[in-house]
């Protein structure tokens, strides 16, 4: 008995090592001077003086079949926008594992390239956005991060990460 358990174990793992992986590893880095750390000077809300909008995104990964990237953001010291595209959730068409997901206005309901709105902001009166609600805490130290998706044709999520946007 104990003779056939190791070469079984080995067979198993050879067969694991080869097979392709179910996910992929889907990674995300951030451009425009966005480090994960502070919210670069002039990208929140316009409340606070600002011209925010998206980070630049490097997005690499994507599982086979991925048809659009989907940005949740969000507010984690500000429970009503904390979770589900609080701030926004953006769209993105892809081709292929990796795709540049270009800046898009903060408040716009409109969006260049073929980027959209998939839900606005749920901030209400003069917090509303019609888009992406870039970061208006008003400069409170609030934390705030993405969940990035990897959507297949049908909606199916394949994949997700999330990446630290920094604290404003």
């Amino acid at each position: 008995m104990k003779s056939l358990i190791l070469p079984t174990l080995l067979a198993a793992a050879a067969t694991f090592a080869t097979a392709p992986a179910a996910l992929a590893d889907l990674s995300v880095k951030l451009g425009g001077g966005w480090d994960g750390k502070r919210v670069p000077a002039g990208q929140h809300c316009p409340l606070f003086g600002g011209k925010g909008s998206t980070p630049p995104m490097q997005v690499s990964g994507l599982p086979k079949g991925t048809a659009w990237v989907y940005v949740e953001f969000n507010d984690r010291s500000y429970k009503p926008l904390s979770r589900d595209g609080g701030h926004g959730v953006i769209g993105y068409p892809v081709k292929g594992t990796s795709a540049n997901m270009h800046p898009v206005p903060g408040l716009a309901g409109k969006l260049p390239g073929q980027a959209k709105v998939i839900k606005p902001a749920r901030g209400t009166g003069k917090y509303k956005s019609r888009g992406y609600l870039p970061p208006c805490s008003g400069g409170k130290g609030n934390a705030y991060f993405a969940v990035v998706k990897a959507i297949s044709p049908k909606g199916q999520v394949l994949d997700k990460t999330t990446v630290e946007l920094g604290r404003y």
